[in-house]
């Protein structure tokens, strides 16, 4: 889990405000009534939410489409996907948590908790998932060296979903050595893909909770 240190942290005692965004009646009453049971929960329209729980729908093959709902929500999202395949992408797609339908549990309370307030969440095994052959616990010897301190910087950023322009913005340099420093990253983490550089960052220990 990371948070965006210019974030503050809302106290967990507060009452959630949360958008309940899908199109399929079923698990609507579904999730309404697990929020419901959790407790500290309260469902509200979109405008007045504090975090949205948003389902992908049941139709993978428009999965990929709609992910690009994520960018449009004024209010950070817990993305519901049907298939291990669509978590990177929702992530990608801006997602700061994101949970298998078939999964969806007691556990939603802590990660619509966590996602308010400025961590990004996901089980353990779906971060598995998005670098399958990774192994387990710290790796430093993975990839081609250590990072430096503006390297590790960069990944910090990498892990809030800034983009190379944003990441050039927050450190006040060009977005040409922005773009040089995430490959960088992704060179020396051994990673294909910026979410793989933020997995595998997680488990250096490279990035601050």
């Amino acid at each position: 889990m990371t948070r965006n240190p210019q974030l503050s942290i809302t106290p967990v005692t507060a009452p959630i405000k949360v958008a309940l965004l899908t199109d399929d009646p079923l698990l609507r009453a579904g999730l309404s009534s697990l929020l419901a049971q959790a407790g500290s929960i309260s469902v509200v329209d979109t405008i007045d939410a504090e975090v949205a729980l948003w389902d992908a729908g049941i139709d993978g093959e428009k999965t990929l489409a709609r992910l690009a709902e994520l960018r449009t929500l004024p209010v950070p999202a817990v993305a519901v996907v049907g298939d291990q395949a669509h978590v990177a992408p929702a992530i990608a797609a801006g997602a700061r948590g994101v949970v298998l339908r078939d999964q969806v549990g007691p556990g939603i309370h802590a990660a619509l908790t966590a996602v308010r307030s400025g961590l990004t969440v996901m089980d353990a095994n779906l971060a598995e998932s998005l670098v399958p052959n990774a192994p387990k616990g710290p790796t430093p010897g993975k990839g081609r060296g250590d990072l430096t301190e503006r390297e590790r910087q960069v990944v910090q950023l990498l892990s809030e979903g800034l983009s190379n322009k944003l990441i050039a913005d927050r450190l006040g340099i060009s977005d040409h050595t922005a773009k040089f420093h995430v490959n960088g990253v992704m060179m020396k983490l051994g990673a294909s893909t910026r979410t793989e550089a933020v997995v595998e960052a997680m488990r250096r220990g490279l990035i601050r909770l």
